[in-house]
């Protein structure tokens, strides 16, 4: 007796739990279930900035060469210190240098070149074309590399030919110090919350700041580093500071 009535309690609960299921599958047929519509993500995925990283390493290991190396276990204040009589290497320690300001300073810059011109998009080398870094590395380089030139047909032909080591013996320090804090800048915009917007025009304002201070430094300096007539200090001026910088600005926004 108590067998057959456990059987029909088990009939009976199939049978509900038939009813159940097609009620719920003609509801589901006629309006998709949640978890059956679309979903979309969205979790912004944050910008990827490993490259910035690589650039800025392989910055800090060339200037851990230069000092360890080539400057013989000098510290930074035994390098800012230095004097031209006392000191070796500077040619060598004025290149790595240069590639430290190039690499910084492009990278930071590159993030407001507007567009790659078409003639340099349809540039392939090896297959590849020239990013936004790619296109102010290489200017600055050209940059960099024709003002270079100008420097020393400029004091060949003042008659001051000794002074071009000199020279550049002093300007390795300037830019040293300006490199470093080309790798803060980099670090604090790739990395901090700021609006990229706004601080360009902090950028414009510290660098006409540090090319009006580098013609001071350069101009008084102790070591004399230009030459003491006013028109070869004003034809200096215009020729290495005020061309050049109006050329790279040309060549990378507009």
């Amino acid at each position: 007796m108590m067998t057959s009535f456990f059987i029909s309690i088990c009939k009976y609960s199939l049978f509900k739990l038939f009813i159940l299921k097609k009620i719920i599958y003609n509801f589901a047929k006629n309006k998709p279930l949640p978890l059956s519509q679309p979903f979309t993500n969205q979790i912004r995925i944050p910008e990827n900035n490993d490259w910035v990283v690589f650039i800025l390493i392989g910055c800090l290991f060339l200037y851990i060469f230069m000092f360890n190396i080539i400057e013989r276990g000098a510290t930074i204040f035994d390098f800012l210190a230095q004097k031209y009589y006392d000191s070796s290497n500077n040619l060598a320690s004025w290149i790595i240098t240069s590639c430290v300001v190039t690499l910084s300073w492009a990278t930071l810059i590159s993030q407001y070149v507007p567009i790659i011109p078409k003639y340099v998009a349809d540039l392939q080398i090896f297959g590849y074309q020239l990013n936004k870094f790619g296109l102010s590395l290489s200017v600055i380089m050209l940059f960099y590399l024709f003002k270079t030139g100008l420097g020393y047909i400029f004091f060949q032909s003042t008659g001051d030919s000794k002074k071009w080591s000199l020279f550049y013996f002093t300007a390795t320090k300037f830019y040293f110090i300006l490199s470093l804090i080309l790798i803060i800048l980099c670090i604090t915009h790739y990395y901090f919350p700021i609006d990229r917007n706004k601080v360009f025009l902090v950028y414009l304002y510290f660098f006409s700041f540090v090319s009006l201070f580098k013609v001071f430094f350069y101009s008084f300096h102790r070591n004399n580093l230009l030459p003491q007539k006013w028109y070869y200090k004003f034809l200096y001026i215009c020729t290495l500071q005020l061309a050049p910088l109006m050329a790279l600005w040309k060549l990378l926004f507009f």
